[in-house]
């Protein structure tokens, strides 16, 4: 029988080992960091684009512009720090998202005008 008393999740994360389960920021390396942050904000506009399960009950177009538009500045300044290797699916991506916004509005922005295209240019389908 072990002499260690039981802990209750989340009760002492030290004694979980809630060290060994994280991973110190200053180890992960930019590149993870950068395509991370980004494929948090892509998901949240997708979500906010509709494209999610739920639909257009999560549709909020002003939210998905912010996130476009952020994740646009963030992939025009990571890329070339990331390599094109990493940038070219994140722009994949955000210019999948700034077409389905496109789409989803009912009144279009002007070309050059949309989400994000200040740092990316006009996107067409």
């Amino acid at each position: 029988m072990s002499s260690e008393p039981t802990q209750t999740p989340g009760a002492d994360d030290d004694a979980i080992g809630f060290d060994d389960l994280t991973r110190d920021i200053a180890e992960v390396p930019a590149v993870e960091v950068i395509t991370t942050v980004a494929v948090h904000l892509m998901s949240a506009a997708a979500v906010k684009c509709g494209l999610a399960e739920g639909g257009d009950k999560d549709k909020d177009l002003d939210e998905a512009r912010k996130l476009i538009t952020a994740l646009a500045g963030l992939v025009t300044a990571g890329a070339p720090e990331i390599s094109n290797f990493h940038a070219a699916p994140l722009r994949d991506g955000l210019r999948s998202l700034q077409l389905a916004f496109r789409e989803a509005s009912i009144v279009p922005d002007a070309p050059g005008t949309g989400p994000g295209e200040k740092f990316t240019g006009p996107v067409y389908s």
